[in-house]
C-alpha cells in the first residue's frame, strides 16, 4: 500500500501537562525551538506525506494561525475542527472528509515525537485492515498495550508493548461509522484483531510521548533531528 497523506490527532486537552497547555495546545509545546506539531510534520514531509488534515478543539485558531496552509514545510493542511471532542477514532473519521485522494493513510499523534518509518507499516497494512507501531514499554506505562503473534496484534501475550500513537489505516475501514461521532479508535482496532485485520510492527528508533512536563524536558534533551 502507498500512503501520501496522514491525519494528526491534535485535540487533546493536554491535562496532564497542566499549566504548560493553559494558554497554549499541547501540539504547540515547544522541543529544542520548533513545536511538537512541527517535527510530527516535518517526520512525515520527509517520508512523502504532503496531504495533512489535524483535528482541533482545545485553543483551535492558535494552532490554525501557527500552521497556516502548511507551505512552510512543503505540505498542504487542512483542519478538521471538534466543537465536541469526537475521541480518536471519531476524529479520525470526521478528519477524512477533509482529507484528498483515497487508500492509505497514516494517523499520528501530536504528541508523539519520533522517527517511525511509515512506508514499513504502509506494506505490512492489510487490506480494509491497519498496521500498528509499537514501543518497549515506557515507565509511564509498564503494562503496555498489546502483544505480537507471528506479524499480528493480539490483546495478551508476553511480552507486550505499547502503542506508538503512529498507525497506518486502509480508509475502507471507517467506511461503517458514522463522522461527527464519538468513538475510540481503540475499538476500531479491536474489531480488526478480532478478523486478524491489524499487523503489528516493533519500532526500535527514537519515540517520544511528550504528555507530561518531564517528558517535555526528555525529548528536549534526548531528540535528535534529522
Amino acid at each position: 500500500m502507498q500512503v501520501e497523506r496522514a491525519v494528526i490527532l491534535a485535540a487533546g486537552l493536554g491535562t496532564r501537562l497542566k499549566w504548560m497547555t493553559r494558554h497554549k495546545p499541547k501540539a504547540l509545546m515547544n522541543i529544542q525551538g520548533e513545536a511538537a506539531i512541527v517535527h510530527v510534520i516535518r517526520q512525515l514531509a520527509k517520508q512523502g506525506i504532503h496531504q495533512i488534515v489535524i483535528n482541533t478543539h482545545h485553543h483551535a485558531e492558535i494552532l490554525q494561525t501557527f500552521l497556516g496552509n502548511g507551505e512552510r514545510w512543503g505540505v498542504n493542511l487542512w483542519f478538521s475542527h471538534e466543537e465536541i471532542l469526537l475521541d480518536s477514532g471519531g476524529g479520525v473519521r470526521t478528519a477524512l472528509q477533509y482529507l484528498p485522494g483515497e487508500g492509505g493513510f497514516v494517523v499520528h499523534n501530536a504528541d508523539v515525537i519520533a522517527d517511525v518509518d511509515v512506508h514499513t507499516l504502509a506494506d505490512l497494512c492489510p487490506y480494509q485492515g491497519c498496521a500498528l507501531a509499537l514501543v518497549d514499554n515506557p515507565r509511564h506505562h509498564p503494562q503496555g498495550d498489546f502483544a505480537i503473534e507471528h506479524g499480528f496484534i493480539r490483546l495478551q501475550g508476553e511480552p507486550m508493548y505499547t502503542f506508538a500513537g503512529v498507525s497506518v489505516w486502509d480508509e475502507e475501514v471507517f467506511q461503517s461509522y458514522a463522522c461527527g461521532t464519538p468513538f475510540s479508535l481503540l475499538q476500531v482496532m479491536h474489531a480488526l484483531i478480532k478478523k486478524d485485520k491489524c499487523k503489528a510492527w516493533r519500532h526500535r528508533g527514537q519515540w517520544f510521548d511528550i504528555g507530561r512536563p518531564k517528558d517535555v524536558i526528555r525529548a528536549n534533551r534526548d531528540w535528535v533531528s534529522s
